[in-house]
């Protein structure tokens, strides 16, 4: 029963005490249940953080959201927590020492910057598959870690040390998106308590933002939180809201439940598939309807977690007894369980099956139609039938002979399974377990030639997969744990296999990927191969099993028939329901959960680890893993203004941030291994990109380091430019982008990056915006940015412009020579400015037509005319410093 509370605030009671909330629905009346979830939480962080007019505006703008269902307006969101892995956190984190040392040398206390948000970091970014099919894996490639990144990770180390608030969860603890559902969660959490210390104490909904874009897969559990760039996240931690539009909400409604057969990864992929044909790019998408209620824990987070795949902010879904049974199931506290209940029910954000709220737009799945399903082969949004998959790759062929290796045409060079995504569900596991028990039963074997690996998100696998027998299974075709974190869903996949390297070499043979991860972007999965599919971990077990993707794999024998029984094919292999129940009811101890994570958290490894002491940290100038990033200071002003600028590069389509800044293997026989030998880093054990991101010189010559990167510009040249060149418009030389940037630069001329749709897709990674800086680049020209890479460019002080359909086929044809003006002043700039862009042609045609600037808050106006976030954030702490020491006076 509700007890009646002080004012704004709602009394409840849980675990026998009384407790307050924010009235949320006192506030809204009748129009409370009409809002979609997300909006009654967004409406309550700024009910209890913003100031008494800030919350007024934003409840009136919210009251007439729900007349047309969308909005211009702004509203300000301050997270409880924020969550970043080792690869965003490093350069992050290099980022304020540098800041400290700018604040140093004009005699200002660098200690005073310090994080006020409390930051969780997950080295989970930096495992790479070097040993794999053998027992001893994970720990081989935990030793070839640390021996790779000691230096980053004692910078790391000294990071934690000299910053209270920043708390770092080393090697072997899971993934963090994993660690975010199993560790962190609360769904609940106290967030002060009355003047009088007898006063109830007032308990929030927790809420979180991280610098990865799946940090939505935690929406599943009902907790709302979304990626932002690493940039945002630096405004956020020293104490600035994040002001976001508030959103547009697309209603999913789920009815009906999964057949047999079918998973949370077929189902994620259908969903992805609908949103990106829909046509989503940065709007919340709330799950509603009966079918949810059908869903485990698990199987909503798959579908969460592929919010950034199908454009969405967030994929959330409401809090209700499966939320309950799952912090059981993850050793939580009797208290908390009764806690999240006694709350959510109180303030009217627990989950009714019934429920329609007003949406801006409405999508439905009956859950039964679902089906097994892949993606591929280069984009998660493109869903296949497993009947589908060899007639996709037959028009790949590219002239490969079919008898031109003893290998298959397509042959698979990498099974994983690896991801946040599907090992989080430990059902998933289960069912890959259960396949392997078959395909060992009947004694299947994976071809030599397949590189497999079994990446689980969570130490507690390894646990519940032994007891229930599995592991054993699992490592008779070749899928023993490699270590715990996210590896080849982010590029860590380790060298290919011998056979597979020899004939890619040779050009006989087009070999694909298969994996359970997020992303199957062209070079994502390994730098040498165009060809990906995502789809379950069972699945991703026969297809190693087959060796080969183009077959149809529900009519595949995988063992021909005999006398004693018909040809072995897929409905052999895959479990049943009442199986994976029975396996994972023998497996699970919800003591697992916080046991191993402690055992993890403990490696001696990390332990004794040294690390540097002190406010400032001290550079190595011999280093090739850390340096002082030069836009880490003041000098670092805003590039807003009227010039005129040569394209860089003119791209297509679907350029991700893992084309403008890769995190995969640095190419031996490239630039960028070339500077680092030169510094005297073995050209054979370089490490990946992703490690490097403390070294902006490294940064800086990786920019666009690409194969499928094409830059048109070389489209007149009688040969292609060789990845990351460009022409030298001035000279007509074909030079790598860096020196093209360092010229132009030394020549007073300015620069700018042509493109085209979803420009900056994929990973929220802020190097992507970063090196684009280092470039000189001043404006990016697309017709449509994904989201957090829009953030970034912003972020780094670098102008996003939505060019009109009409102009985009002629800048695609830009040419050496043709220039492009610009006339964005600071004093002229605002939220989705219009900006007149002026095309010259070197012929003498001239075009004229207005871009307009993508700048959705006051906060990024701000943030371009100060030049990023970094000189923002720097002049504010010396404001602030300079206020203190007068008022000490």
């Amino acid at each position: 029963m509700a007890l009646q509370g002080r004012h704004g605030t709602i009394g409840f009671r849980a675990n026998g005490r009384d407790y307050l909330a924010t009235d949320v629905r006192g506030t809204f009346g009748d129009d409370f249940g009409r809002l979609p979830v997300v909006l009654r939480l967004l409406a309550e962080n700024t009910l209890r953080r913003s100031s008494p007019h800030e919350s007024a505006r934003t409840v009136a703008n919210l009251r007439q959201w729900l007349v047309r269902r969308t909005s211009q307006e702004e509203l300000e969101f301050w997270p409880h927590r924020l969550l970043m892995h080792d690869t965003t956190s490093t350069p992050a984190l290099v980022d304020i020492a540098g800041m400290r040392d700018s604040l140093a040398e004009i005699g200002i206390d660098p200690g005073i910057l310090n994080p006020r948000l409390n930051v969780e970091v997950s080295v989970d970014h930096s495992l790479a598959v070097e040993e794999y099919a053998a027992k001893d894996a994970a720990p081989r490639n935990l030793a070839h870690e640390y021996r790779r990144n000691r230096e980053r990770y004692s910078f790391l180390k000294w990071a934690s040390a000299s910053m209270e608030t920043v708390n770092i969860n080393p090697p072997g603890t899971g993934i963090m998106h994993t660690l975010n559902l199993e560790q962190l969660a609360t769904l609940a959490h106290p967030e002060s308590s009355g003047r009088d210390a007898d006063a109830p104490t007032l308990i929030v909904p927790d809420m979180m933002i991280g610098t990865d874009s799946h940090t939505p897969m935690i929406n599943g559990l009902g907790v709302l939180g979304w990626g932002v760039g690493g940039l945002e996240a630096q405004t956020v931690m020293f104490g600035m809201p994040t002001t976001l539009r508030i959103p547009d909400v697309i209603g999913f409604r789920l009815t009906g439940s999964l057949p047999v057969g079918a998973t949370a990864t077929d189902l994620a992929l259908t969903i992805t598939h609908m949103l990106r044909t829909r046509g989503v790019s940065g709007e919340f998408v709330e799950f509603f309807g009966p079918g949810i209620s059908t869903l485990s824990i698990g199987e909503r987070a798959v579908v969460s977690n592929m919010a950034p795949e199908y454009g969405a902010t967030t994929g959330y879904f409401p809090v209700d007894h499966h939320a309950l049974e799952y912090l059981e199931d993850t050793g939580r506290p009797e208290k908390q369980l009764g806690l999240v209940e006694s709350f959510y029910k109180a303030v009217g954000l627990w989950f009714d099956p019934a429920a329609t709220p007003e949406y801006t737009d409405v999508l439905e799945l009956d859950l039964s139609a679902v089906s097994l399903r892949a993606a591929g082969p280069r984009r998660p949004q493109d869903l296949r039938t497993l009947e589908e998959v060899p007639r996709v790759l037959a028009g790949e062929s590219n002239g490969v002979a079919e008898d031109a290796s003893e290998l298959p045409r397509f042959a698979i060079a990498l099974a994983s399974i690896t991801s946040c995504t599907n090992t989080t569900d430990p059902k998933l596991l289960v069912a890959a377990g259960l396949l392997a028990r078959k395909a060992r039963t009947l004694g299947l074997v994976v071809p030599h030639w397949v590189k497999t690996s079994l990446a689980p998100g969570s130490p507690a696998a390894a646990s519940y997969l032994r007891r229930a027998g599995l592991l054993e299974d699992l490592g008779s075709v070749g899928f023993d744990i490699v270590g715990f974190g996210c590896t080849t869903c982010i590029g860590n996949s380790g060298a290919l296999s011998a056979p597979i390297a020899g004939e890619l070499a040779a050009g006989s043979i087009r070999p694909v990927a298969v994996l359970s991860g997020n992303r199957n972007f062209a070079g994502r999965i390994h730098p040498d191969l165009d060809l990906g599919f995502l789809m379950s971990p069972p699945l991703v077990i026969a297809y190693a099993l087959a060796g080969r993707a183009d077959v149809d794999l529900q009519s595949h024998e995988f063992a021909p028939a005999t006398a004693d029984r018909p040809a072995v094919t897929l409905n052999d292999l895959l479990p049943t329901a009442e199986e994976i129940d029975a396996a994972w009811a023998q497996g699970h101890d919800s003591s697992d959960f916080a046991r191993d994570f402690a055992l993890a958290t403990a490696n001696p490894l990390w332990n004794k680890l040294a690390h540097p002491q002190g406010a400032q940290f001290a550079w190595d100038p011999d280093s090739t893993i850390l340096r002082r990033p030069p836009f880490a200071s003041l000098e670092a002003g805003s590039q807003l203004g009227s010039y005129a600028a040569h394209p860089l590069l003119v791209l297509g389509d679907d350029v991700t941030t893992d084309h403008i800044s890769p995190a995969s293997a640095i190419p031996a026989e490239s630039g960028v291994a070339d500077y680092l030998v030169e510094r005297g880093e073995s050209r054979q054990d370089l490490n990946v990109f992703a490690s490097r991101r403390g070294n902006w010189e490294v940064m800086l010559r990786g920019g666009f380091h690409a194969k499928s990167v094409h830059n048109k510009l070389g489209d007149s040249l009688a040969e292609p430019l060789p990845v990351a060149h460009t022409v030298h418009a001035p000279t007509g030389e074909v030079i790598p982008l860096h020196e093209a940037a360092n010229r132009y630069a030394d020549a007073g001329e300015s620069v700018v990056i042509i493109a085209g749709e979803r420009f900056g897709t994929g990973s929220s990674r802020d190097w992507a915006a970063k090196v684009q800086r280092l470039l000189g680049v001043r404006a990016v020209l697309a017709t449509s940015f994904e989201r957090i890479h829009r953030s970034n460019l912003i972020g780094m002080g670098v102008l996003p412009l939505l060019v009109p359909e009409t102009v985009r086929a002629r800048l695609q044809e830009l040419v050496p020579g043709d220039t492009i003006d610009i006339a964005a002043e600071p004093g002229s700039m605002a939220v989705r400015a219009d900006i007149h862009v002026r095309l010259t042609r070197r012929n003498g045609e001239v075009e004229d037509f207005m871009a307009r600037a993508a700048v959705e808050t006051e906060l990024e106006v701000a943030l371009l005319r100060s030049g990023g976030v970094i000189p923002h954030l720097l002049r504010s702490t010396i404001d602030a410093a300079r206020a203190t020491k007068i008022q000490a006076r």
